[in-house]
């Protein structure tokens, strides 16, 4: 990986393989939108960081309140089983 710092903003360069459909994808989008390459791709992994990012976030506090020992009553757990019918 190789850094460099534009005006703004300090960037660093990622090689991946694609899978050739995927990669004629995005150049098919670039070129019907305009945008870079690199643009689309950016905004498609910060879009997808962003949607999937809540689950560490969930399991980091689940962790900090099992160290609490702070569980579900036997209670809360027969509601949440009752509701969904496991």
């Amino acid at each position: 990986m190789t850094t460099s710092t534009t005006s703004t903003t300090k960037t660093a360069s990622l090689n991946l393989r694609l899978p050739e459909l995927l990669l004629t994808q995005l150049d098919q989008l670039a070129s019907a939108t305009m945008r870079s390459k690199t643009f689309l791709a950016t905004e498609a992994l910060k879009n997808y960081l962003e949607a999937e990012s809540w689950q560490i976030q969930d399991i980091r506090q689940g962790l900090v309140e099992a160290d609490a020992g702070d569980f579900a009553s036997e209670a809360q757990v027969n509601a949440v089983f009752a509701k969904y019918g496991a």
